[in-house]
């Protein structure tokens, strides 16, 4: 049987930055529904519209892709890798759309009744145990069990969305020191990471262009790239990130995560994270 999907209007930049002023200034409409079986009262629920608070000793590093299978799962756990002990990637995403399924290579179990945990040799995995139908239903990330001094989080929702939405994980994207906006090197990825940059500001954005060497882009990627993105190309905040072509057909796995990507992320990591401060809040 064919499906027939009703055709949704495009949504522009312009809209997007009004709703966001209204969520600003308080004049949204809480959402009310909820996943079947997800009480209303539910305290996970309940308490994530409040504003989270990571610890004091720990720096936190939002990571968005601009559009599916840019990579942004795979470098959030290349960033919290390369970053060394203390790490840990918590993943926003509804459980059915999670990238970390396969990727951890010990089993922790179900934590804090809203997470499902894992390790990947030195770096905590944790994602969403519930299917997720709105951002504004992330649970906090949850208090470690451990010593954590970064957390990467794989945000997994449109950037639209997110800033639009009530709740900790809006406020947490606005007011985040630097944002990570993964893309890729093809013409409708520069063009969905300028209007990414230009909704999200330019003054925190940093972005991680995945595809082949600079010197190997199309020219038409070149020229699609918009004044906002060249402005971040000219500061030193755009990242060639490296197709790695298993990763491409197997997403994160068991296997260990080659070299010229973790050499890649370690670079976004200290561009970003000085190492006089990975243990001070940023």
């Amino acid at each position: 049987m064919t499906q027939v999907l009703a055709e949704r209007p495009a949504v522009y930049v312009d809209e997007l930055k009004r709703a966001w002023s209204a969520v600003q200034a308080g004049q949204f409409r809480a959402n009310t529904t909820r996943p079947a079986g997800q009480p209303a009262g539910d305290p996970q629920r309940a308490r994530a519209t409040r504003p989270w608070q990571p610890d004091f000793t720990e720096v936190v590093l939002p990571v968005l892709g601009c559009g599916g299978s840019s990579g942004a799962t795979t470098l959030a756990v290349a960033i919290a890798t390369a970053a060394g002990s203390g790490s840990r990637v918590v993943e926003c995403s509804s459980v059915t759309s999670s990238g970390l399924a396969a990727a951890s290579t010990a089993e922790l179990g179900a934590y804090e009744s809203a997470w499902c945990r894992g390790s990947r040799d030195h770096v905590l995995l944790e994602r969403v145990i519930d299917v997720l139908t709105t951002a504004e239903e992330i649970p906090y990330p949850s208090t470690p069990d451990r010593p954590v001094t970064l957390t990467v989080l794989d945000i997994g929702w449109e950037l639209g969305q997110v800033l639009t939405t009530p709740g900790w994980i809006g406020d947490f994207v606005r007011d985040a020191k630097h944002v990570v906006l993964t893309t890729t090197a093809t013409v409708p990825g520069m063009r969905r990471l300028e209007g990414a940059l230009d909704l999200l500001g330019n003054d925190h954005a940093c972005a991680a262009v995945l595809g082949p060497r600079r010197k190997k882009w199309s020219k038409s990627v070149e020229y699609t790239a918009g004044c906002v993105t060249r402005d971040l190309d000219r500061q030193g905040l755009l990242f060639e990130i490296p197709e790695e072509a298993a990763l491409a057909v197997d997403g994160l796995t068991l296997s260990p995560l080659p070299k010229p990507l973790l050499s890649a992320a370690d670079q976004l990591a200290q561009r970003l994270l000085d190492d006089s401060t990975k243990g001070t809040p940023q």
